[in-house]
């Protein structure tokens, strides 16, 4: 029993020891992996020779490398062999590989990103259903700022597989100015005058050189287009000031801007008249057919009335006769 107890307090001294070593090692590694990827973002926030896209990526495959080498350490430290591990860590890949396809397609979807680099953080994309401003790109998500001030995290893999639409890549775009004039108006004056109203504006470039064309004839309205190019970061405040001075400006010089409205002409022809005759005549025929029942039905109550005084009268008369006979008797 005394070497039992030898034994059993050795292991649990020597066991503990290397429990307790094992999460020193994990402890410190933590640490030393969260402070390894805080250097490298701060180190690379001001490099002008590394792409803003690659610096939280690069923070972030520093920290998960020194935690595998963390994890290596602490399984040594139990007396597992390196080679062991390798073998272990091989199979453990395949085995995780095959049950987190769509999580690891994110990773390869991520590195295909930042190598072919269609989309880079500040930029104004739309891939499928997602769009805004690209804020970071992780090892696994795309990270997105809408305009309304929306937070969106999107997987690399929906972002990679979708077509990605970026509208700050280009220097320079193409506005439209559109509106409508009514078919009364001279359309050669207006056309002169959105394009003179395009031009006008110094943010529009003039090469291209503006130009206006009438795009359709509508319903109610002949739709003109003034056509221009401006900076990519002029775009928008430039589209909105051209299609309030298109509005206010073309009323201002003569023209009119109609709303949707249509116009319906009734036609009437023979067989419509003679149709409509007969429809006409029929409430003078029925018209005289309610007196009678009027007359009916003012007599009922007279009738009633007369019935009622006859029976009014017998009453009273019945009744005089008794009174006199009660008196003969008393005399």
């Amino acid at each position: 029993m005394a070497t039992i107890a030898e034994m059993l307090k050795a292991f649990a001294l020597g066991f503990g020891l290397d429990l307790l070593g094992a999460l020193l090692i994990l402890i410190v590694g933590w640490w030393v992996a969260g402070r390894a990827a805080a250097l490298v973002r701060h180190s690379l926030r001001n490099a002008k020779f590394v792409d803003t896209t690659i610096k939280p990526l690069a923070a972030s495959i520093v920290r998960y490398v020194i935690l595998i080498i963390v994890l290596i350490a602490v399984l040594s430290n139990f007396g597992v062999q390196t080679a062991s591990i390798i073998a272990v860590l091989g199979a453990a890949g395949l085995a995780i590989g095959l049950a987190l396809q769509g999580t690891l397609s994110n990773i390869a979807a991520g590195v295909m990103i930042l190598v072919l680099r269609p989309l880079k953080v500040d930029e104004f994309v739309e891939a499928g259903s997602v769009s805004g401003t690209v804020v970071e790109i992780t090892l696994f998500t795309t990270l997105f700022k809408t305009a309304d001030g929306v937070f969106i995290s999107a997987p690399n893999s929906q972002i990679w597989n979708s077509a990605i639409k970026n509208y700050s890549r280009n220097p320079t775009r193409r506005l439209d100015i559109k509106v409508g004039i009514s078919y009364d108006d001279d359309v050669d004056a207006a056309l002169d005058f959105l394009k003179n109203l395009v031009a006008s504006d110094p943010r529009v470039l003039k090469d291209p050189e503006p130009m206006s064309f009438v795009a359709t004839l509508g319903e109610s309205s002949v739709d003109l287009t003034a056509r221009g190019w401006t900076n990519t970061a002029d775009f928008w405040a430039t589209f909105w000031d051209l299609s309030r001075r298109s509005k206010t400006e073309l009323e201002a010089a003569g023209f009119s801007i109609p709303f949707p409205q249509r116009d319906l002409h009734i036609k009437e022809g023979a067989e419509t008249a003679s149709t409509a005759a007969p429809a006409k005549a029929a409430p003078a025929t029925s018209t005289p057919a309610k007196k009678p029942a009027a007359r009916s039905t003012a007599a009922k109550p007279a009738t009633k009335t007369a019935a009622t005084k006859t029976a009014a009268t017998k009453s009273t008369a019945a009744k005089k006769p008794a009174a006199s006979k009660s008196t003969t008797t008393k005399s």
